[in-house]
């Protein structure tokens, strides 16, 4: 059937965590490098005011990029609000690890379904106002609270992930997409993050997707950036078809139609 089709060309989807205008710059070398290797669509993670100081609609020349970028059949995902953890503090010992230990962003964490929805049609009007088309929600560190989970259901969007799963909306059903991301914030963070993503790459060479999820300190030193370029490289030699997140999603969809 068109599924097993499908699964037999398998896919990567490149995506890009934690942007915005403030950390273009630790990208663009990275994006010029991809693009230059050819056609591979990226999916952009957009943060309309990153850490509360750098606003989206504040930015012609980042409003322009992410203008392009769509017209290079790239997809815009938003990805929080804020991504900094602005709550109140952490209580108990599971949310101080959650909050203080394991991130410091984890914005839609602890929300109640009132401010997960606030914050997320704030979001989608910032993509309305930029004639964005919008289809996913990534939330910061991959951490939702029920209340984000319930302010989901009710909003028009497609999908939303965790760190080994994408979720179609509003129903939350399943589908497995496995991950690889790293820790880069220090020399011994990177040279775990290596072995480890080494171990994972040939541990998941069946899986029928495959997502790189890269974060801005990655691209701050040559080790880990140079890693990502490599994987990359690799995963496409080995046949492996760059899609975005939704372009995925709806290829599973026809297949699915016609089985």
């Amino acid at each position: 059937m068109v599924e097993h089709s499908i699964n037999a060309q398998r896919s990567v989807m490149l995506v890009l965590h934690d942007v915005a205008p403030q950390t273009w710059p630790d990208y663009r070398p990275f994006v010029e490098a991809v693009d230059a290797m050819g056609n591979i669509p990226i999916t952009w993670l957009v943060v309309p005011d990153f850490h509360k100081q750098d606003r989206i609609d504040a930015n012609p020349d980042f409003q322009q990029l992410m203008h392009q970028r769509l017209a290079q059949g790239d997809e815009l995902a938003l990805h929080g609000y804020y991504h900094c953890d602005d709550s109140p503090p952490p209580r108990t010992p599971q949310g101080f690890f959650m909050r203080r230990i394991y991130t410091w962003e984890g914005e839609f964490y602890t929300l109640t379904e009132q401010q997960a929805l606030q914050r997320l049609e704030a979001g989608i009007e910032v993509f309305a106002r930029n004639e964005w088309p919008l289809h996913g929600f990534v939330a910061p560190a991959w951490l939702m609270s029920d209340g984000t989970r319930n302010a989901l259901r009710k909003l028009p969007l497609d999908y939303t992930s965790d760190a080994q799963h994408l979720y179609r909306l509003p129903d939350f059903s399943r589908i497995d997409a496995p991950g690889i991301v790293w820790s880069a914030r220090s020399a011994w963070r990177r040279g775990v993050s290596k072995i480890i993503s080494d171990h994972r790459e040939a541990h998941l060479q069946n899986a029928a997707t495959l997502r790189l999820g890269l974060h801005p300190v990655d691209m701050r030193h040559e080790f880990s950036r140079r890693y990502w370029l490599q994987v990359l490289e690799r995963l496409l030699d080995k046949g492996r078809k760059p899609m975005t997140k939704f372009a995925w999603l709806q290829a599973l969809n026809v297949s699915r139609s016609v089985a």
